[in-house]
């Protein structure tokens, strides 16, 4: 049963979005091997790329260069796409080679030798001290998936991580750390235990003869040893584990060395072949449930806003379309407010803009989420998920421009070129500032994760080339279309507003709006960061799009049923508040995130922690505009339904 899991929740995921069958896009065409080289057909030689080491204690990655292990004598990189250079990874081969079911046993890859008197091979050893220390993990690729680590845990669960980590540590005190848990050898204290042996399985489908197709590589798993080599030109893999005192006193030799074994498996389909990892991924039992009585839960309000809403209102118009002018005038609620209730906000200019960023952040997230659960955007297309929202956002700069201009004409604005500006360059320049100092930090950290000048000059010309022409265009297109008219007149002398209650205020009233949309989000939330920081793998993008939809109703009967309360209070100053009511929700994340850093994580070290909020005000900034233009949308239509319903002499 454990082994259908994944494929049902892929299916449910589609069924979810309106799916009438469920199918898995691995993000790549099956390569086939042979133990016979054949160009047309399948090819013999296996390929093992390694790909950037990173940790959970730390936000700076690594390439693989960085540290002192083996290379590759005939070093090649892959190209990589935009997202895989934004995410920091650097793909390139290793020396680990072997051929399709040719096993070998302790074969050694190369020895490193460390002079204590040479400054060059202390510094070389205190950075591998170091990853060991921080618990650096390696991540390595066979065909395009990852090779695991599987080990036991508690509850005889298996685990499989997509990842190994360099060594570990015995401190002071005599107690390991991290992998050092895992054998009792590794007990002496203040010493470092370095993983330089692995033995790696890999697993294929045989193929089927009768139609023709070739074996293919279902699975890649290995397991990391620490050995200290007594002869390293033919070593035997066997003995005392390597251990490198934290004092660097005498000279000291690493030799690393693999075994590769080939295992035949026909019930493992090619097409499902990341089963056993997401299965085998911590926590997953628990957030199916939670997700799916979190949304049972927001669904059951939404409903009963919605009704409490329809009933109202409907009992409101009739009763107000009935009363004569008398009458009304003495009546209190949202028909007095009908002449200010479209007068124009205050820094209108800056709310259009805020406007159009949000409706092209709210095109390119749906676009983004709704290909990704239909499977083009797996973890198996690495990179594609962050190059479909860039080059999304790039490409709707039209919608963004439109807006901004028709809202801003709306508003009476007279400074256009003002607005266009504002509109092209502000939310995107903030964001393209913070991004280019995190990267500072990580240029002079040497990190992996730093984006190339290259790309920084790509990124400015897709900005600069692309998106601004097309914000102009639509801009252009907006100003030559009439404001959008209101369905009441405005009065040319501003109404009092009356004392207001305390939960009719301003501020109490957008510290609420924003904690019931964050409640259908936070469970998703936590995993999201984990993908994030803690380097899971997050596939659940069906689930992710219901949230999605969840949290667009959420957000939009909130703000409605607090404008509404704020009308009827005769306070007309809904345009600020219905956008802020709704974009509170993302104080809510960034609170949930600083939780997060201090409560699940166990980042060391001032640059990592500037890189962490630096990164986190980002994702802050465009849910900020995102979640507030929801809400704004939803109560413009909603303020413009009901005074375009008012008898109004």
């Amino acid at each position: 049963m454990k082994s259908l899991k994944p494929r049902f929740i892929f299916l449910l995921s589609l069924t979810v979005v309106g799916s009438s069958f469920g199918f898995y896009l691995p993000g790549l065409a099956p390569v086939s091997f042979c133990e016979q080289e054949d160009a047309k057909e399948c090819q013999k030689d296996i390929q093992l790329f390694v790909n950037r080491l990173d940790s959970v204690e730390s936000v700076l990655p690594y390439e693989y260069d960085a540290f002192d292990f083996c290379k590759d004598t005939d070093e090649r990189r892959p190209s990589e796409n935009l997202g895989q250079v934004l995410f920091g990874e650097r793909i390139e081969t290793s020396p680990y080679k072997f051929s399709f079911k040719a096993d070998k046993a302790c074969v050694k890859v190369c020895t490193k030798s460390y002079d204590a008197g040479s400054r060059e091979d202390k510094l070389k050893l205190d950075f591998l001290k170091k990853g060991m220390e921080l618990n650096y993990q390696h991540h390595w690729i066979v065909d395009n998936m990852p090779v695991t680590w599987c080990y036991i845990v508690e509850g005889n669960q298996k685990v499989c991580n997509p990842g190994f980590p360099i060594g570990c540590l015995v401190n002071q005190e005599g107690k390991p750390k991290d992998a050092c848990v895992i054998n009792a050898d590794f007990n002496k204290k203040n010493t470092y235990y370095i993983f330089n042996h692995v033995d790696i399985t890999i697993v294929y489908h045989s193929g089927d003869e009768m139609n023709g197709m070739s074996p293919r590589l279902v699975a890649a798993t290995l397991e990391p040893r620490s050995v200290k080599h007594s002869d390293e030109d033919s070593p035997s893999c066997e003995g005392t584990p390597m251990d490198i005192p934290a004092e660097f006193k005498s000279n000291l030799k690493v030799t690393y060395s693999y075994s590769v074994t080939f295992q035949q498996n026909d019930d493992i389909r090619w097409a499902s072949r990341w089963d056993y990892i997401l299965v085998s991924m911590p926590h997953t039992n628990i957030q199916w449930f939670s997700i799916m009585n979190s949304l049972v839960i927001v669904l059951f309000l939404s409903g009963m806003v919605a009704m409490i809403m329809l009933r109202t209102l409907h009992k409101d118009i009739a009763r107000y379309n009935q009363m004569d002018q008398e009458e009304a005038q003495e009546e209190s609620g949202w028909k007095q407010v009908h002449g200010d209730v479209f007068r124009p906000p205050r820094m209108g200019m800056l709310l259009s803009v805020f406007l159009g960023q949000g409706t092209q952040v709210f095109i390119m997230i749906f676009i983004t989420l709704f290909l990704a659960c239909l499977g083009f955007l797996s973890p198996a297309n690495r990179g594609a998920l962050m190059t479909c929202a860039v080059v999304l956002w790039v490409l709707l700069g039209t919608p963004a421009g439109y807006v901004s201009a028709r809202l801003y004409k709306t508003f009476g604005g007279e400074n256009w070129k003002t607005n266009v500006l504002l509109t092209a360059f502000l939310c995107p320049g903030i964001v393209f500032v913070d991004f280019f100092l995190m990267n500072l930090i990580l240029w002079v950290e040497g990190s992996s994760a730093a984006v190339p000048f290259g790309t920084l000059v790509a990124i400015l010309a897709l900005w600069f080339g692309i998106s601004v022409p097309l914000t102009f265009v639509g801009a252009y297109v907006g100003f030559k279309k009439p404001g959008i008219e209101p369905p009441v007149r405005t009065n040319q002398i501003p109404r009092q507003i009356p004392p207001q209650t305390f939960f009719t205020k301003p501020v109490p009233g957008i510290i609420m709006g924003g904690i019931l949309p964050f409640g259908c989000i936070f469970i998703q939330l936590f995993f999201i960061l984990n993908s994030i920081w803690s380097h899971q793998m997050y596939y659940m993008f069906g689930f992710l799009f219901l949230v999605f939809i969840i949290l667009v109703i959420t957000c939009s009967e909130a703000t409605v049923l607090l404008c509404y309360f704020h009308l009827c209070a005769e306070d007309y100053h809904w345009w600020w508040r219905s956008f802020l009511t709704s974009g509170f929700t993302a104080v809510y994340l960034f609170v949930y995130a600083v939780h997060y850093f201090f409560s699940k994580l166990q980042i060391i070290g001032a640059a990592s922690t500037i890189l962490y909020l630096g990164y986190t005000l980002i994702m802050v900034l465009i849910f900020f505009i995102f979640t507030g233009t929801i809400g704004f949308f939803a109560c413009f239509l909603f303020v413009n339904k009901i005074y375009s319903v008012l008898k109004v002499d």
